[in-house]
């Protein structure tokens, strides 16, 4: 295995999503996380700002109401439409992330944003959708346990994670030979549910550059976040689905959709059968031409 820093590793990693459609910006701090959200929030929703972008108040009350929650009422927010009244006293409804339309989202990568908690903090990888930090990479050189990533993310959470840093969804780890994905979580997080990606025929992608062609590209990366995370209520966690689920649950809503027949999830007891079929349950209860889903355990 030959030697490659971290920092070229962040390097390549940016440059291949930059050529694979992301814009690639520079994002120093929180300040300036915010003033390019306040700007992407904006160009998203200019048709219905009628293209006068947010004013300086206007905003304000907006991250007034989007900051100082946790990771799950955070993942709610992000789901839901945003009502504002506007100068004017005209109200209506701002879109933070469209979970129909997933590759009409707009897409950008950052690096080394520098954070200030308990202690200054900077993160190696951002991907910001509509502005917001949905999907954060943490590297480390090739030779490395990928695992002190994962404990990096947890240090950061304790010191640092933040404001609309909340938001994110999905963490990545990485030391460019193996690679792994896993949800955010308001507690600690478990090493335990972090997943490798695979495709169809259950064959892991564990290299960067591929998990980035493939996981990172963007309409993936963003229907991951729009359709194949649950918000389990209950236990106010966010869950994201492995991808035999995700596969699985393609194919039920195919069945479904374009065939009369009948079909069955076959594995093992605590694959996750049941998540899959709520998720399919759920994504099959949105489309327009089905009436009623019944969803029974047993």
């Amino acid at each position: 295995m030959y030697y490659q820093s971290e920092a070229v590793l962040e390097k390549n990693l940016i440059d291949n999503l930059s050529n694979s459609g992301y814009e690639s910006i520079s994002i120093n701090n929180e300040d300036e996380l915010k003033e390019n959200f306040r700007r992407q929030l904006s160009e998203f929703n200019k048709k219905n700002l009628n293209g006068n972008p947010l004013t300086d108040r206007e905003f304000d009350i907006i991250l007034n109401r989007m900051e100082g929650r946790g990771v799950f009422e955070s993942s709610k927010v992000l789901r839901d439409k945003l009502e504002i009244e506007r100068e004017d006293g005209e109200r209506l409804f701002l879109t933070l992330f469209d979970t129909q339309k997933w590759c009409k989202n707009l897409f950008q990568i950052t690096n080394q944003v520098s954070v200030r908690g308990k202690y200054e903090n900077r993160y190696d990888v951002t991907t910001l959708i509509n502005g917001l930090p949905l999907v954060q990479i943490e590297l480390k050189r090739r030779g490395l346990d990928m695992k002190e990533a994962f404990n990096q993310i947890q240090r950061y959470k304790l010191h640092s994670y933040t404001g609309l840093f909340r938001y994110i969804q999905i963490f990545v780890i990485s030391n460019g030979v193996d690679t792994k994905y896993f949800a955010n979580a308001d507690g600690d997080l478990n090493y335990k549910y972090t997943f490798f990606w695979t495709d169809k025929e259950n064959n892991r992608i564990t290299r960067l550059k591929e998990f980035s062609d493939i996981f990172l590209e963007k309409c993936h990366i963003s229907k991951m976040v729009a359709r194949y995370m649950v918000l389990k209520e209950r236990d106010k966690q966010l869950l994201v689905l492995r991808p035999y689920q995700v596969y699985a649950v393609e194919e039920i809503i195919k069945r479904a959709l374009n065939t009369r027949n009948n079909g069955y999830i076959w594995h093992t007891t605590g694959s996750g059968k049941t998540l899959t079929s709520f998720k399919a349950s759920q994504i099959l209860a949105s489309e327009e031409n089905i009436d009623k889903v019944f969803f029974l355990v047993d």
